[in-house]
């Protein structure tokens, strides 16, 4: 099934979300609970129908965490806001609706524009009268693979040729800091810290140390984060974490640099916020993991090196 809303399509089978033809990246789950929604548009979602729709009846997980981080996502992708929403609408302790208008249609993404496009080249690649198409990509992929060759033949020859300047670098993940004060007003302020610290720990020593925050192995919730995909999916040395949360009386922010080969704590510290003290936070959080990546990674290798 194909659903189109404003500038959007979902391809539900697929799990494909594209704005104007172009794919916009969205998760599994994420895509599972924007379909749902989709398929009830104007219409309340029970989070138990959610649940259902996305994990199933006989998966066990942090249930709440894990829809919250899936509507995160999906508003993310669709540029919207939970308090002035144009697609997905929270309604207090009943669920969610879709509210923008959705056209349902048979089919996949492209479909419908294959049939625009002049049939002479897709009838070319197939026998008479059988009327099979080419997929617009593929069609396209004909004339600029050549280049793509090229292009790749070039790769391969720099990274031959410079590979042992790539390989010195040590790699430092950067994943999604958690909100768990559950106080929602703070979602974006804490992920927006996140994006903080891969911009500044990106620019201390950059042919020495390189840095990774946009992978989406590094967008998952705490619940299901896997230290060990993340070294395997970014292939990196090490990986910063942080958590805020409630303290009495106002905040407390959890660092942690652990190093990924032994899932060894480097440094984790705790830093503490008085209630209006939070606009602390960024220099803050900033300077600790400065501190920690010079101290445990930089100073370390330096010292290593003959």
């Amino acid at each position: 099934m194909l659903y189109r809303f404003g500038l959007f399509e979902l391809d539900g089978d697929a799990g494909e979300l594209r704005k104007n033809g172009r794919l916009v990246p969205l998760e599994p789950q994420p895509a599972r609970v924007l379909r749902a929604l989709l398929d009830r548009a104007d219409s309340i979602v029970s989070r138990d129908d959610l649940r259902h729709a996305t994990w199933g009846s006989e998966t066990f997980v942090d249930f709440d965490r894990g829809l919250a981080y899936c509507l995160s996502q999906i508003r993310a992708a669709l540029g919207d806001s939970a308090h002035n929403a144009r697609f997905v609408q929270t309604i207090p302790r009943r669920g969610y609706r879709f509210i923008a208008p959705v056209q349902r249609l048979p089919g996949r993404i492209g479909s419908t524009e294959d049939e625009d496009h002049d049939t002479t080249a897709s009838t070319t690649s197939s026998a008479p009268g059988t009327g099979a198409r080419r997929h617009p990509a593929v069609r396209s992929l004909h004339w600029w693979a050549p280049g793509l060759l090229i292009a790749a033949a070039a790769a391969v020859g720099w990274l031959a040729l410079d590979g042992s300047t790539t390989s010195a670098k040590t790699i430092v993940a950067v994943s999604i800091f958690d909100n768990e004060t559950g106080l929602a007003d703070l979602d974006r302020r804490v992920s927006g810290l996140s994006d903080l610290v891969v911009t500044h720990l990106a620019q201390i020593e950059p042919d020495r140390l390189g840095v990774v925050g946009n992978a989406a192995v590094l967008r998952r919730p705490r619940n299901i984060r896997d230290l060990r995909a993340v070294a395997e999916g970014v292939r990196a040395d090490y990986v910063v974490l942080g958590q805020l949360q409630q303290a009495e009386p106002g905040f407390r922010f959890i660092t942690h640099l652990i190093r990924l080969r032994d899932e060894t704590h480097l440094k984790a510290n705790r830093l503490e916020f008085a209630d209006g003290e939070l606009a602390r936070l960024e220099s803050s959080v900033v300077g600790e993991f400065e501190r920690a990546v010079r101290n445990h990674i930089l100073a370390t290798d330096r010292s290593r090196t003959p």
